[in-house]
């Protein structure tokens, strides 16, 4: 068994750097600059990366703050 910060990684879904960009709104080049910044973790399949999809929401709660 494979041990992992998200449990059973059967139960993990891997989304692709389009996917992270579409989910977010920005551009692909953004979510490269995430991953190459180590700010998003990624996993790299050949020359491709694959973004578990809870970090991509925990990211994106803790990149929240409040305006005003």
């Amino acid at each position: 068994m494979v041990n992992s910060p998200h449990g059973d990684i059967s139960d993990v879904k891997f989304l692709t750097v389009a996917e992270v960009a579409a989910m977010m709104r920005v551009s692909k080049m953004t979510v490269y600059r995430l991953v190459h910044n180590e700010e998003l973790p990624a996993v790299r399949v050949g020359r491709s990366f694959r973004v578990v999809e809870e970090d991509v929401h925990e990211y994106l709660r803790k990149s929240f703050y409040s305006a005003g």
